[in-house]
């Protein structure tokens, strides 16, 4: 390991011209095709291939600190000896609340190389919510960094029980005592690319998150995917500011860059206002993106650098399609990559063509080895609709429906889906029965319609959750919280559409006492829940209607939103500057309309 930063080769980087779709695809099924001949090949032989073959080169690169090839293959191997010396057994599983670094790829990579199944967690998270996903992974030992102290103690009395907590200074302690040669093989295990690596947390569709089974597989092919599809080579360099707990920042990201011999450069979080000068100083020929960040970037001023990097793609997921080409045009990017891919998801889709506003399509070669459909549901409820034989009812090419993957293996025809750690939740996540008895399909929750030229195009998501910041926030969760409030008698949450922003925000229609305190109720949400679940606005009511079965009528709420011109009760924004909420006026509405005041 070095700190500071390490110059890539002097060489100027051969041009190379922009592949074909049919090149692209073939590539990227050349470096999957060999995962299942070799199953105790995980990705941390990768790397230490890699370090073989160019230990001095650059494989993550940030502002704290540096990781070369040989370096990153040495300290994935201790602290594969620190999870043997501490007793971890294989399955157990380890929680892991580290900031972005290098170090966090490193950490993930060991444990999980000896066995161990490594919780990612939301560095986010507070109170109950923390609590939840550290009792969800039930993990007998957690790393806790030392930033991040102060937010797991305070959640510490929620937990279901006690684990080993290894904090900075005690685990630096512990590496730096261990070998980081290659490992034996009595130290090697009988891990094989079945078995699970990771947990990474999702909200679904409802309620609190739930933890994706990742196994060893899934993340080789992960990389082996992107790394073709970009056509990454070693004097790539791929600039990512995502967060590492989620797969995309954590796991697509460095993994498709180390599967080729290239490096990626880790930003501690996204900055509109230096991401182009970081993105040149850095000399990234990549980026990753969200749509949210790609809409942040156009609204940016103008920056001295935006067109002064030697970029050659962007790639990432939901980048929508009334700023798709003002983007790639004002920022001079050569080749965009729009993907489609949920975390426990089992089909992926791929804009190889760059089509603008599709988020993908499958390639006739591969579509009987990954067969994905959309089927009709009940717009409210999200219940598949059947025809008389009990069936599902698929889509025509144009109409919306929620987008499903079959189960099972390529050679069967289907993708994997490897669940939760929750049986129930993963058994909500199958639909049977779909177009034979007896088959099943994956839900990815998203309503989607495919286009005449076999394009799909992502509509909005099914049921109770809604995408904001980049995050998906379930309703549920938020509800449950503002509810905790003793000053609130009634409530009901939902996602509303904000002009020039991605996703939905939240907003809460609520009743409540005489005697409510904005202020004490804002201090309770920051306490409770991670600031991007706070609800944007808020609607006073004096009663909210339920159906007879209790649950509660959302869809006007949800289609009056917060417009003052049909909206008769008080509602309130939480003010971008000082987090207290604020009564909406006119000229507020106004200024959100138009897209002048950001949230």
């Amino acid at each position: 390991m070095t700190t500071g930063l390490i110059d890539r080769p002097t060489e100027a980087p051969v041009p190379r011209a922009k592949p074909s779709a049919a090149k692209a695809w073939l590539k990227a099924i050349e470096l999957t095709s060999r995962i299942e001949a070799a199953p105790r090949r995980l990705f941390a032989d990768i790397v230490e291939e890699w370090a073989v073959r160019q230990g001095d080169f650059p494989a993550l690169v940030s502002d704290a600190e540096t990781f070369t090839y040989g370096a990153l293959a040495g300290r994935v191997n201790r602290f594969a000896r620190w999870a043997l010396a501490a007793g971890i057994k294989k399955g157990d599983t380890i929680s892991l609340m580290m900031p972005t670094r290098p170090d966090y790829v490193a950490a993930w990579l060991g444990i999980s190389r000896v066995g161990g199944a490594v919780a990612l967690i939301n560095t986010r998270l507070v109170g109950q919510s923390l609590a939840h996903c550290v009792n969800v992974a039930d993990a007998d030992h957690i790393i806790v960094a030392a930033e991040l102290t102060e937010a797991f103690e305070a959640a510490q009395p929620l937990l279901a029980h006690a684990p080993k907590v290894w904090t900075d200074a005690a685990l630096g302690a512990a590496l730096a005592g261990l070998d980081g040669s290659p490992l034996s093989p009595g130290e090697r295990r009988d891990i094989t690319i079945n078995d699970r690596a990771l947990l990474i947390y999702t909200s679904g569709t409802t309620g609190l998150p739930k933890a994706a089974s990742i196994s060893h597989r899934r993340i080789l092919n992960w990389g082996g995917w992107f790394a073709g599809l970009t056509d990454a080579r070693s004097d790539d360099r791929l600039y990512n500011c995502l967060p590492v707990y989620h797969s995309v920042g954590g796991v697509v990201a460095p993994c498709s860059m180390l599967f080729a011999g290239a490096s990626m450069a880790l930003a501690e979080r996204f900055s509109a206002t230096h991401f182009w000068s970081d993105l040149v100083r850095l000399d990234c020929t990549l980026f990753q993106y969200i749509g949210e960040l790609c809409r942040y970037l156009l609204k940016a001023p103008s920056s001295e650098f935006e067109t002064k990097h030697r970029l050659r793609l962007a790639c990432g997921n939901g980048l929508r399609g009334d700023i798709w080409e003002e983007f790639q045009a004002r920022f001079a990017i050569p080749r965009i990559l729009e993907f489609y891919a949920a975390t426990e998801g089992n089909f992926s889709l791929y804009n190889v063509e760059g089509r603008v506003g599709a988020i993908g399509r499958i390639p006739s070669l591969l579509a009987h080895r990954f067969p994905a459909a959309i089927v009709k549901v009940e717009p409210e409820s999200g219940a598949s609709l059947r025809d008389a034989d009990g069936l599902c009812i698929g889509c025509a090419r144009g109409e919306v429906g929620e987008a499903i993957g079959r189960i099972g293996t390529a050679d069967e025809g289907g993708g994997r889906f490897e669940g939760y750690t929750d049986r129930c939740e993963t058994e909500k996540k199958i639909l049977r029965d779909v177009f034979a008895k007896g088959d099943a399909w994956f839900r990815t929750g998203d309503m989607m319609r495919l286009d005449e030229q076999g394009f799909f195009h992502f509509v909005d998501r099914v049921g109770d959750s809604f995408r904001w910041k980049g995050e998906n926030v379930a309703t549920s969760e938020v509800n449950d919280a503002i509810r905790e409030y003793e000053g609130v008698l009634d409530a009901t949450t939902y996602g509303v559409e904000v002009p020039g922003t991605d996703g939905r925000a939240g907003m809460s229609a609520i009743v409540t006492r005489e005697d409510f305190d904005f202020k004490a109720f804002a201090d309770h949400l920051a306490r409770r829940l991670p600031s991007y679940a706070h609800p944007l606005f808020i609607r006073v009511c004096a009663k909210l209607d339920a159906t007879e079965t209790f649950k509660q009528k959302k869809q006007l709420l949800m289609r009056e939103g917060f417009d003052l011109a049909v909206v008769g009760e008080p509602l309130y924004l939480k003010d971008p500057q000082s987090g207290a909420y604020i009564q909406l006026d006119a000229e507020m509405f106004e200024r959100i309309a138009s897209g002048v005041m950001r949230l």
